[in-house]
């Protein structure tokens, strides 16, 4: 056991030492090459091996060759080798370089020595087998790794031929794509060649029927010229004819004082001269010409003027005797025929008052309200006088001042809606301010009425007229806005008297049927003026509608329903309104005292009682009452006659309101009242 420790010591010494750690290549002797060749490094044994050594040198050689095996021929202590004593020389010369290897010299015919070199030697010999083994190992992995790249090799082959393959087959298929898309072009282009030469050989065809046509159309019109050119060679003919029996006429007839038989004869041998030229010059050119017919004729012409001027002027004394005749019997005829239609006239009147006062009713207006009518156009048609300067001045500054008052004065009333009170506040606010002399902001100046003389009657004018043109418009198309701009109209006349007189003017002016009162066409007067006196809006374009005039007066008589019943609501004067309640009493039973008119009376009646029919029955209750029954059951009678089955709409309507309000015993509130939530928001 001690032997074979020893062995594995040794063997580990070796394993330390830098021999052991030397890199060993199988194949140094195939190369040709020394074991050690390419180390550099002086070969020792290390402290361990040393050791080992004096161990083995203090034993006795006798016991190791007794070790040994008798049939040997050379033991590892034999020294019969001389390259194995040299090579133990070696590594002990060389182990003197380790601790205490100088020291112990070691006999180079050690025995131990040997079994160590014979040792090394079978490792060396087991460790070139093992090597072997790897190496056949390796070549065997290196066979099969070529092998494998082999079948690697082929298989990427096929791999490569396959897309080689592929490829081809793609670029076959696109060289087949490329031909047959080609070959679609080419029959496409050949198709489009055919279509365009079928479109040539049909505009081909077009030209020739044009060219057969246009020679046709020239043939006919060659026919036609020749035709015209006979008749107008049959007519110069004639006409030629007949000036020389014009001229035959001229010498041959009588003659007044004033002109001589000279003269004629020698104008009218002037004229026949040109018509002789005009045959002449005809007969070289088969035809006579358009210029030469017209010149014919106007020869013609002259001469007939000659033998009008020749029997006019011989029975010009007689036609003046005779003129003065007749007009002295046509002013004796007119004078009587006047004297029978005022003699008519005053019969008719007189027939018609006696027929009015047997049915109790009147054909027009009382005299006091006719008087208050007159009196407040006299005052719309003053203002307008008193602001003529203003109006019609061609001063850049004035013209410039006028148009920011008109905007300051209109622009704020046509912004009254229904939207909220504040918005009517602060319209009302900007209007009386206004008024009032202060200076308002408009377009982004100031404007004030202390800057002209005339800039408050203009503003009271415009702001009048905007008001009742509202009525007319936006009531006419939106009925609830009556009430918005009827209250703003009723507090700005309470708060400035004269803008309440020109409101009415305007109103009366607009719609006479608000007095009311029933213009009479007067003598003289044209059928448009007196339609514009009705109400009627007359142009260029004639008169308008029948339903467009009836939908203006149902705008404005709501517009008047809703003033005369509403009061601005902060800061009124203490006592009545300027225009109350009172005068839409008086209205509504002047009407009922008057012949009605067809379409008209109807349509006024429906419009006023719905706005203000609610107010009315509140505040005079039973008077009232009475006063609707009256319509209901006499006056709707006398509606109905003069009303054509055309007219009847009007008509229904309000006999369907007064049915309503009898059954219901009351009449609704009116859409569009200011409420106080209104007034809150």
């Amino acid at each position: 056991m001690s032997s074979d420790h020893r062995r594995w010591e040794t063997l580990e010494a070796l394993k330390k030492s830098p021999k052991g750690n030397i890199k060993f290549d199988p194949f140094w002797s195939e190369r040709g090459e020394d074991i050690l060749a390419g180390y550099e490094e002086e070969i020792i044994l290390c402290a361990e091996a040393a050791q080992i050594l004096e161990q083995l040198q203090s034993k006795s050689p006798h016991k190791c060759a007794a070790q040994s095996s008798p049939g040997q021929a050379a033991s590892p202590c034999s020294s019969d080798t001389p390259g194995k004593d040299h090579s133990t020389n070696q590594i002990i010369s060389h182990g003197e370089s380790g601790q205490n290897v100088a020291e112990s010299s070691i006999s180079l015919r050690s025995l131990e020595a040997r079994e160590i070199a014979g040792r090394i030697s079978q490792y060396e010999e087991a460790y070139r087998q093992q090597a072997k083994r790897l190496f056949s190992r390796h070549q065997q992995q290196m066979e099969d790794m070529v092998s494998q790249v082999a079948k690697a090799q082929v298989e990427q082959m096929k791999r490569y031929e396959e897309r080689m393959e592929l490829k081809r087959r793609q670029d076959y298929q696109r060289m087949s794509d490329m031909m047959e898309r080609e070959t679609k072009e080419s029959i496409g282009r050949q198709e489009k060649l055919k279509e365009e030469q079928r479109h040539r050989l049909k505009i081909l065809n077009l030209r020739v029927r044009e060219a057969e046509q246009q020679r046709l159309r020239e043939a006919e019109l060659e026919r036609q010229r020749q035709v015209e050119g006979k008749e107008r060679l049959r007519k110069l003919n004639s006409i030629q004819e007949e000036i020389l029996q014009l001229h035959q006429l001229l010498e041959s007839g009588p003659q007044n004082q004033t002109t001589s038989v000279g003269t004629y004869s020698t104008l009218g041998n002037q004229l026949c001269s040109q018509v002789s030229q005009v045959v002449h010059k005809t007969a070289e050119v088969q035809y006579p010409s358009v210029e030469d017919m017209a010149v014919a004729e106007r020869v013609l012409h002259e001469m007939r003027t000659l033998i009008c001027l020749m029997r006019g002027e011989a029975a010009k004394a007689q036609e003046e005797l005779k003129k003065k005749e007749l007009e002295e019997e046509d002013s004796r005829r007119k004078m009587s025929e006047l004297r029978t239609q005022q003699e008519a006239l005053k019969k008719a009147q007189l027939s018609a008052k006696e027929k009015a006062n047997k049915r109790g009713l009147q054909n027009n207006a009382e005299d006091v309200t006719l008087r208050w009518y007159k009196d407040l156009q006299e005052c719309l048609d003053q203002c307008a006088d008193g602001i003529e300067e203003l109006s019609s001045s061609q001063d850049v500054q004035t013209r410039r001042l006028k148009l920011d008052l008109q905007r300051a004065s209109t622009i704020p009333i046509s912004q009254i809606s229904f939207n909220s009170g504040s918005h009517l506040r602060e319209v009302f606010g900007k209007l009386t301010k206004l008024l009032s002399g202060q200076a308002v902001a408009c377009g982004g100046k100031s404007v004030s009425t202390s800057q002209h003389p005339q800039a408050l009657d203009f503003v009271c004018y415009k702001m009048a007229e905007k008001f009742v043109k509202q009525g007319e418009a936006e009531v006419a198309a939106h009925h609830q806005a009556a009430f918005p701009i009827g209250v703003v109209a009723s507090g700005i006349w309470e708060l400035h008297p004269r803008m309440g007189d020109l409101m009415l003017g305007h109103l009366h002016r607009k719609c006479p049927y608000t007095v009311p009162h029933y213009p009479m066409m007067k003598e003289g007067m044209s059928v448009e003026e007196y339609q514009r006196i009705l109400g009627y809006r007359v142009d260029d374009s004639g008169v308008e509608g029948q339903d467009s005039f009836l939908k203006s007066m149902s705008g404005m008589i709501r517009f008047y329903a809703a003033v005369i019943q509403l009061r601005w609501p902060f800061d009124s004067k203490q006592g009545s309104p300027p225009h109350g309640l009172n005068h839409g009493w008086h209205w509504l039973a002047q009407m009922l005292n008057m012949e009605p008119i067809a379409d008209i009376t109807a349509t006024l009646l429906f419009d006023f009682l719905e706005v203000c029919g609610h107010a009315l029955l509140k505040t005079y209750q039973g008077q009232f009452w009475k006063l609707l029954l009256l319509l209901k059951e006499q006056y709707m009678a006398r509606i109905e006659a003069v009303t054509s089955s055309g007219q009847m709409g009007s008509v229904s309507r309000l006999r369907n309101f007064l049915q309503r309000s009898v059954q219901e015993q009351g009449i609704s509130p009116p859409k569009g009242q200011l409420t106080a939530m209104f007034w809150r928001s």
